[in-house]
């Protein structure tokens, strides 16, 4: 179940594609529900019970009320994300995403690449996923540069799907010294790379864009400077393996650089020398040499940004 389309290369569109490859890699049959917008979805939640679901992925955060309740009273399993404190034995599975491994390596590229010496976060709200890029890019970014100005945006407190309002923070974020972008949104997320492609950053130079989840490359006017990619086949196939083994709802999931379930998008923007260094910055993570913690609450964003702007 999702709330958009699935056609947004990122959060929508990178669950249905993980949801579908699962299912045929465990040889059962995916449904897909999409488009469902925010409001209320436990009519759809019902259908799908009543239409013989053996697990319901509800892919949204705003879905993991409704989600839980429709499950009990259908008696389907079902996951959610964003709230690990509702997880149940053999009932409900949590899946709170954190690229936040790949975000540090996106802030570590971001501060070697900024002319202006400022880059910039936007994000379409403030949900555990998106703190956790926001804090560890913040992070890698001081590592690399800790002079180096960041500005965080908020668009909305749920606005997901805000192409405009995504394009008009963005610009204003750019206006602020921003050269290098790192946006999260959903929908959202278009009208941000709309910005960079549109407005000179306050050097007159070309502004980058760093997205998140899915790889925009095929959309690319030379601007997407990368992207913090998830695949999230591996977690939706290890619930259908846990829902075989009696093991769903008992652990959460996660994605890593390890494993790939999160790597950071390399184009032909990237120098082959700063690759190189990202490379190897990598390879420290995994190894165990730098440690990234996730960071879900947005104090901890906040804390570490120049500045704040909650737009409207």
């Amino acid at each position: 179940m999702t709330p958009e389309q699935g056609t947004d290369f990122g959060w929508n569109q990178q669950g249905i594609a993980a949801a579908k490859a699962a299912a045929e890699k465990e040889g059962i049959k995916a449904v897909v529900a999409e488009n469902l917008g925010y409001g209320d979805v436990r009519p759809t939640l019902r259908e799908l019970a009543e239409d013989g679901a053996g697990l319901i992925i509800a892919h949204a955060s705003g879905y993991n009320t409704a989600a839980p309740e429709i499950g009990a009273e259908m008696k389907v399993p079902v996951a959610i994300t964003d709230m690990p404190s509702a997880a149940k034995p053999g009932a409900v599975a949590d899946y709170t995403m954190s690229g936040h491994e790949g975000a540090y390596l996106a802030g570590r590229l971001a501060a070697k690449m900024t002319r202006t010496g400022t880059v910039g976060i936007v994000v379409s709200g403030e949900p555990p996923g998106w703190n956790t890029q926001s804090a560890a890019f913040a992070e890698g970014v001081k590592a690399e540069k800790p002079g180096t100005t960041i500005r965080y945006a908020v668009i909305g407190p749920a606005a997901y799907s805000d192409a405009a309002g995504g394009k008009r923070v963005t610009e204003s974020v750019i206006a602020a010294g921003a050269d290098i972008i790192f946006g999260q949104g959903n929908g959202s997320s278009f009208g941000m790379l709309q910005a960079v492609e549109t407005t000179k950053a306050t050097d007159g130079g070309k502004v980058y864009f760093i997205d998140v989840i899915g790889d925009k490359s095929s959309l690319d006017k030379g601007n997407l400077l990368s992207s913090v990619v998830w695949n999230l086949t591996p977690v939706f196939t290890a619930m259908i393996e846990d829902l075989k083994t009696d093991k769903f709802g008992t652990h959460g999931y996660g994605i890593k650089l390890a494993d790939d379930s999160v790597s950071l998008l390399k184009t032909s923007h990237i120098p082959d020398d700063v690759w190189k260094q990202i490379e190897g910055i990598r390879a420290d993570i995994i190894s165990g040499k730098i440690k990234v913690e996730p960071q879900f609450d947005a104090g901890a964003v906040h804390a570490l940004v120049t500045q704040l702007a909650t737009a409207q």
